[in-house]
């Protein structure tokens, strides 16, 4: 007689083996899955960004619902494909998704943090899961570091509108909508400062001076990233070092001989 609690032991077994090839193999077909799954992604992240704009829409509310089940499901896929499940729990980007899920889930008491979501497009372009799929066509460190320097000025834009829309709406004259606080903080992040529309009190002038001087960092940094030299990705076997001239043929860290492959 076949014991239940073992055929579903056995179930998930499978299961687990299935996901883990889908979300962590290298066949065609795994890429392909992750290919689809990234693009569903930044179309939530689109959706995400644009939300705001249309607050108090029914539409919108029943869609959030449609999104968290979608969210719930693919949190849940990448936590049966990982192996630990402890070691994949302590990644930051898995505590952006279930934030961003529990936004979803439950929208009317987690109204003003809403904005926080967008932080989904922070842990997709950090996240290994990323660039173990995209880095299979670009494996150019540049793209990488210029891609994640993008991504971290954009997340912050908008966290940074959020966090001024629901500290001043509706309480600044000049603040009567998201795109008023969308038009203040990029003229404080690019520090161009029109003075049309100033932060009142403290808390103003301290929110106005950390989106100035975090502006001029992201725009240094993703400067550096659109200047830093051409690398190629080749792990070194004997130290690990990871990024190497395109023409190396000794490792800069411990000497050793490399033969980073190339197209020619």
């Amino acid at each position: 007689m076949i014991n239940p609690a073992n055929l579903q032991r056995r179930s998930i077994a499978r299961l687990r083996v299935r996901l883990r090839e889908l979300y962590h193999g290298k066949s065609r077909q795994a890429v392909r899955f992750r290919y689809r799954v990234i693009l569903l992604d930044l179309l939530l992240i689109a959706f995400f960004v644009v939300t705001p704009f249309f607050r108090g829409n029914t539409v919108f509310l029943a869609a959030e619902y449609l999104i968290a089940i979608v969210l719930a499901l693919d949190i849940g896929a990448r936590a049966l494909a990982s192996s630990p499940i402890q070691r994949w729990l302590m990644k930051p980007s898995v505590w952006v998704d279930v934030f961003v899920l529990l936004t979803l889930l439950f929208p009317l008491w987690l109204f003003n943090l809403a904005f926080l979501r967008v932080l989904r497009l922070w842990s997709l372009i950090h996240s290994d899961f990323f660039w173990e799929t995209v880095g299979r066509r670009y494996d150019d460190t540049r793209w990488e570091d210029i891609s994640k320097a993008a991504a971290t000025l954009v997340t912050f834009l908008f966290v940074a509108t959020g966090f001024v829309y629901s500290s001043f709406a509706g309480q600044h004259p000049k603040i009567d909508s998201y795109v008023d606080a969308l038009y203040f903080t990029v003229t404080a992040l690019s520090t161009t400062g029109f003075g049309d529309i100033t932060l009142p009190g403290t808390w103003g002038k301290l929110l106005s001076i950390i989106i100035m001087l975090s502006g001029i960092t992201l725009f240094v940094r993703l400067a550096q990233a659109l200047t830093k030299p051409y690398k190629v990705r080749f792990n070194c076997p004997s130290c690990g070092l990871m990024r190497h001239d395109p023409d190396a043929v000794h490792c800069k860290a411990c000497g050793l001989l490399i033969n980073i492959p190339n197209e020619e």
